[in-house]
């Protein structure tokens, strides 16, 4: 791995390897130029970004302007200073964000809603026992009652939440008492989903509120019907509908593509979809069907949060996260693209006319001009997919030359919060004891939630897989989800023995004692609810404070790119996390050319603070992130009365015979160690 970040000077092109670290992107990238075509990475090279609205200090939001307020004591054409535009625009963007992952959410009770009442093609309820725990949450009767009968009442209820008007979401009922009662004495429990949406668009409007402060509290209420609301449904919904996570086996990058199979490749976040074309690609009437246009099958992947969803439940593998999208397309193997909603470039279309493949949109909500149509529903959903599959099938013998990187890693996701229970504990004694004893003694250090996008104004994978690295180093507990578990994937830290070479004395006693890998997959970016589920059990079981903003951990979106990451930072943030962010500041108040006004930068950081706990911080510099993250977790360790971290006192056997025979092999693989200690043959 390279040892520093790469800065692009503007209008210069970066080499592949200054683009990204993963070898297969180099490759693919390098094809891209000899063929000269654009990419997500060229594209960034070629536009710089405007300065004026990268750090909001323009409004679009009537016809008097647009507004650029580049000057001190500068105001829009209504009287609207710089304070207000940038909290109007940052409150827009968790909007945003927040009503994409709920929608989602909302999507997921109507499936529920519709496998119920036997209305769906394909599904069924496969977590029976998740079901009835959620549903007893909520008061829900379960006892004597069938499972479609909780799940029809479940649904309903979840269905109720984005139209409710008053009250308060249900699933805030799970957080930390202490966290429900800060948040109903600050009026920023969420009411319902899409009020709180609809709220923030109508304040925003033109003439509507004025005050920064006041404008920047309701940004952190409909953060909050994301988190504590729609995301949580979804999470919830998938989990009962799919399957609650498990480790399974699995592999990611480009290397997963198949040279003699039908690739088809599926992007996006809804796993109604993806989880039928899973099941519609094991079908020995799609099998022969491949089989009779010369393949030998069919080679399903993922790409970005599809590829995570598929990827925990059923072991299908990972192309690649968000920026690999278009490097699938130029390996010339992909049949199809098959895409929902979220995250999808649309210069897909005209860089697969270059190839043969097909971009499939399938959502009622999602079009890409030039791209096929083929809606799905759940009434027939099993139909659809192999509908789609059969389209994929027709399109392998328009295949020309290929190029498939040999570049794959192993690893293993599936890690949700049932599953951490249980295998802390086992059945009968599932605890996060063990986790906060870990803490508590020093053995783990504390814990980074690592998140998020990848940006190709940042060198793909680096910011994520550097700070994971260090932070592994230094005895720190890392949970990933979306793209940067894909990252992760890449770089061998999600497999077990494979990274534990890399982490430090006492994380890896941990590690080997319970049999996990040293980075825990959680899940797509909407299962970033997980992580709220194991703090908030972290709480309860006690030792480590009366709410989340008292335990040693972070949470980092090292390379962040949509409003999506926004919301999830701020919903974080209010639940008491810090949460660094890796990239420009869109409330950003100083600079060459940037007012000096800095209210709601400062409103982020010290104010969010002192009335969440949490804090909310942009950085360029990974080398930062860590040292900020690990000077955070050590505070948090010391305010609780724990410990200073020391990693000497941990990582030894205790048998002087083995200590010596360790230290003397000092900087020897894991591998190598355990082959000179108890006489284990290495194996690559």
């Amino acid at each position: 791995m390279a040892e520093e970040a790469t800065t692009t000077p503007r209008n210069k092109r970066r080499t592949p390897e200054e683009a990204s670290i993963d070898p297969a992107a180099q490759e693919m990238l390098t094809l891209a130029d000899l063929m000269g075509l654009g990419t997500a990475f060229s594209r960034a090279d070629d536009l710089a970004p405007c300065t004026i609205g990268a750090v909001g200090m323009c409004c679009s939001l009537c016809a008097m302007g647009p507004c650029r307020l580049t000057k001190d004591g500068g105001t829009g054409i209504c009287g609207a200073t710089i304070d207000t535009v940038q909290a109007r625009n940052f409150v827009r963007s968790v909007a945003a964000g927040s009503a994409a992952h709920s929608d989602h959410g909302r999507d997921m009770a109507f499936t529920l809603k519709a496998v119920a009442n036997g209305e769906a093609q394909g599904y069924a309820i496969r977590d029976i026992a998740k079901l009835r725990n959620v549903a007893a949450k909520y008061g829900i009767p379960i006892e004597g009652h069938a499972p479609e009968e909780i799940a029809n009442e479940l649904a309903d209820l979840y269905i109720t939440q984005f139209g409710q008007q008053r009250g308060s979401l249900v699933p805030v009922v799970r957080a930390p008492e202490r966290r429900k009662k800060l948040w109903d004495e600050l009026g920023v429990t969420p009411r319902g989903v899409d009020r709180e949406v609809v709220e923030a668009l109508h304040r925003t409007h033109m003439g509507d509120d004025q005050d920064a402060s006041h404008l920047m509290q309701h940004a952190v209420r409909t953060a909050l019907a994301d988190g504590w609301g729609g995301s949580m449904i979804a999470t919830d919904v998938s989990d009962i509908l799919f399957g609650t996570p498990a480790p399974v086996l699995g592999e990611a990058n480009l290397g997963v593509l198949k040279a003699d199979m039908v690739n088809v490749v599926v992007h996006g976040h809804e796993p109604t979809l993806s989880q039928m074309m899973v099941a519609a690609s094991q079908d020995p009437e799609i099998i022969a069907y491949a089989k009779a246009a010369g393949a030998e099958g069919i080679a399903l992947s993922g790409i970005c949060c599809t590829a995570n969803e598929i990827l925990m439940r059923q072991g299908i593998p990972a192309a690649g996260n968000f920026l690999q999208q278009e490097l699938a397309i130029l390996t010339g193997a992909v049949e199809a693209m098959v895409v929902d909603v979220q995250c999808i470039m649309q210069a897909l279309v005209a860089l697969a006319e270059r190839f043969h493949t097909k971009i499939i949109t399938t959502s009622p909500k999602v079009r890409i001009k030039g791209a096929t149509h083929i809606e799905f529903d759940e009434a027939h959903a099993l139909t659809i997919a192999k509908d789609v599959l059969k389209t994929a099938v027709d399109n392998y013998q328009n295949r020309a030359k290929i190029q498939i990187p040999d570049f794959k890693s192993s690893l293993i996701p599936g890690f949700s919060h049932e599953y951490i229970n249980y295998m802390l504990g086992g059945s009968y004694r599932a605890s996060f004891r063990p986790l906060n004893d870990a803490i508590i003694s020093g053995r783990i250090r504390g814990v980074a939630a690592i998140v998020g996008c990848t940006n190709p104004r940042i060198r793909h994978d680096f910011n994520h897989t550097t700070i994971t690295e260090e932070l592994l180093k230094q005895d720190v507990l890392v949970v990933e989800t979306g793209c940067s578990a894909i990252a992760s994937a890449k770089m061998s830290f999600l497999l077990g023995e494979a990274g534990l070479d890399r982490v430090g004395p006492g994380l890896r006693e941990v590690c080997e004692t319970v049999g996990i890998p040293p980075v825990l997959h959680m899940g797509s970016c909407v299962d970033n609810t997980r992580i709220l589920t194991v703090l908030t059990q972290m709480v309860e079981e006690g030792g480590l404070g009366d709410d989340i903003d008292a335990i040693p951990a972070v949470g980092l979106a090292p390379e962040w790119m949509s409003e999506k990451a926004l919301s999830i930072a701020t919903y974080c943030v209010a639940s008491g996390v810090y949460v660094m962010m890796g990239g420009y500041n869109p409330v950003e108040g100083r600079g060459d050319k940037v007012p000096d006004s800095v209210l709601v930068s400062e409103l982020i950081g010290d104010g969010w603070e002192e009335t969440y706990g949490g804090r909310l911080e942009f950085l360029d510099d990974p080398q930062e992130m860590i040292r900020r993250t690990l000077a955070h977790i050590d505070a948090k360790r010391a305010a609780l009365g724990l410990s200073a971290y020391d990693p000497t006192q941990f990582g030894r056997s205790g048998d002087a015979r083995l200590d010596a025979m360790e230290e003397e092999m000092g900087e020897a693989t894991l591998d190598e160690r355990r082959a000179a200690l108890y006489g284990q043959v290495p194996t690559s």
